[in-house]
């Protein structure tokens, strides 16, 4: 069942990233963490070292705590398939300014790449479909990510969740700060808000 893409993952994410204007990013652990980095480093970048499964779920409180602003989790297929319940959550909270984008190598990449469920049928964007979410895509081209990537900043009628397929490889790890109380409080400054 598994789908053969072409795209490599860092090649994507920076297409998707090129114009994000404003917009807030959440990364999930492992490599999302290294694409968002790897496509450049910035202040409204919140960088997860912890929370295995959570990026969507904090993407959404973000979304709930800044309405005025677009927020993105990038995760990818093995955190969120840890964090399917958040799903449904996001589904039935129904924000309007939340992507989720799913960078799915089919393959859990940070403990061996052994296939992940995505790569057996599992599909997360008729999960997302099914609770409820406003719009969800399956990418397997530059081309497909470059259109999502003008629709990154556009409100919504609700979150949307895109699954771009990309190649099954670990490029070499672009690091952030692991400094969590470093991210955090540069990341509230970017908001206004004083250290914490």
């Amino acid at each position: 069942m598994s789908v053969s893409s072409q795209l490599e993952r860092r090649a994507a994410v920076a297409a998707l990233l090129k114009n994000r204007k404003d917009t807030l990013v959440v990364s999930g652990l492992g490599s999302p963490t290294y694409d968002l980095h790897a496509a450049g480093d910035r202040d409204d970048n919140f960088y997860l070292w912890g929370a295995m499964g959570g990026a969507a779920l904090i993407g959404l409180g973000l979304a709930q705590a800044q309405p005025g602003k677009r927020v993105l989790a990038l995760t990818g297929d093995g955190e969120q398939l840890m964090g399917l319940g958040g799903i449904a959550t996001i589904g039935v909270a129904r924000p309007r300014n939340l992507d989720i984008v799913v960078i799915d190598n089919q393959h859990f990449g940070e403990t061996g790449m052994q296939a992940s469920h995505t790569g057996r049928g599992v599909d997360l964007t008729a999960i997302a479909a099914a609770c409820g979410f406003a719009a969800t895509g399956t990418l397997r081209t530059i081309e497909e990510v470059e259109r999502l990537a003008t629709q990154i900043g556009e409100q919504s009628e609700g979150p949307r969740l895109f699954v771009i397929k990309v190649l099954a490889e670990n490029p070499p790890r672009s690091l952030p700060s692991r400094d969590a109380v470093f991210i955090k409080n540069r990341f509230r400054a970017h908001l206004g808000f004083a250290a914490a």
